[in-house]
């Protein structure tokens, strides 16, 4: 079994070019080929391929309203009931995240609700459904790291730097988006490498046009991609949700460490016993085993809940297909 797993881990500059992509969703094979020391060709080739077989794709990310806020759901379900809450819960569009734990019988999801209100699908949809046995849901009060957020660390800290733009997510968008400006991101949502050209037939609108306004919308920062990729394809094998908890006063400090760690694809404070969440990426369990017995021990976490993820059943930019650790 291992041995099969290893046949499809991808090599060195198949990870590198798609990491360069992590850096930003619409560089060109040229800028690649120059940082990466690679032909454009190969870089322009190697992409095509690794987007038709699944092992990474490059998305737009919708712009969420401030005023929305986050749950973290664990939802314990009766055995054989699972795959169909599931289902049920990936088709909602205020559910974007959904993990299956490796032992079958809970849910770990997030929901976007607004702050301080009554929110129907955890005081009324859920306790309502006969195959839940129980519904534990924390506000998120702060964002550390989102998957958007996650680098594979395979590139230095110099081709990193000149494969990223230069303004970051996070930098204030100059000047309103208008109607052109909201058709162009829906027709990049999915696709977000999609040529000028393609973008001007799906929108109609001139394919001159198209170029400046994605071109500025890049430099605003309010045209944000992300990078969806196969963590087993780069070598994670173990895919982990962490609920630690921690002093009141470490806090922030705990979780801005965390946010930084490579293995981290996600990192949150949140109300409830536990008050930091983490989500990680490591290769194999004695990975894990070393991440909490000396990365969270020597920063002085006062204890720590691990669950594996047996299923990804929905992230961003991808489906309720999911892929199974």
């Amino acid at each position: 079994m291992a041995q099969e797993m290893a046949q499809h881990v991808l090599d060195d500059r198949d990870q590198r070019l798609i990491a360069a992509l992590q850096c930003d969703g619409r560089l060109t094979a040229e800028r690649a080929g120059e940082v990466l020391g690679i032909s454009p060709r190969t870089a322009h080739r190697r992409w095509a391929a690794l987007i038709a077989d699944g092992a990474c794709r490059v998305v737009a990310l919708p712009a969420r309203a401030d005023s929305v806020g986050a749950l973290f759901l664990r939802i314990r379900v009766l055995g054989g009931r699972l795959d169909a809450l599931t289902a049920a819960l990936a088709a909602r569009s205020d559910v974007p995240f959904i993990d299956v734990s490796a032992s079958g019988d809970e849910i770990l999801a997030v929901s976007w609700t607004r702050p301080g209100t009554r929110d129907h699908l955890v005081f009324r949809d859920l306790p309502a459904t006969r195959a839940v046995t129980s519904v534990a849901a924390d506000t998120v009060l702060h964002v550390f790291a989102e998957a958007s957020d996650w680098r594979h660390g395979v590139l230095g800290d110099a081709e990193r730097a000149a494969l990223t733009p230069v303004r970051q997510r996070g930098a204030p968008a100059a000047g309103p988006v208008d109607a052109i400006d909201r058709d162009i991101l829906a027709a990049l949502e999915d696709d977000a490498r999609a040529p000028a050209a393609a973008v001007a037939a799906r929108t109609g609108h001139p394919d001159s046009t198209v170029r400046r306004r994605i071109a500025r919308l890049s430099r605003s920062g309010r045209l944000l991609t992300h990078v969806v990729v196969d963590p087993r394809r780069l070598g994670l094998f173990i895919d982990a949700n962490l609920m630690m908890r921690v002093a009141p006063d470490r806090l922030d400090a705990v979780g801005r460490e965390l946010a930084a760690h490579p293995a981290v694809h996600g990192a949150f404070a949140t109300t409830g016993v536990s008050n930091l969440h983490v989500a990680v990426w490591l290769r194999d369990l004695e990975d894990l085993y070393r991440f909490i017995t000396e990365d969270l021990g020597a920063l002085g976490v006062d204890g720590t809940e691990t669950v594996i993820v047996g299923q990804a059943v929905k992230r961003p930019g991808k489906g309720p297909s999911g892929w199974t650790v």
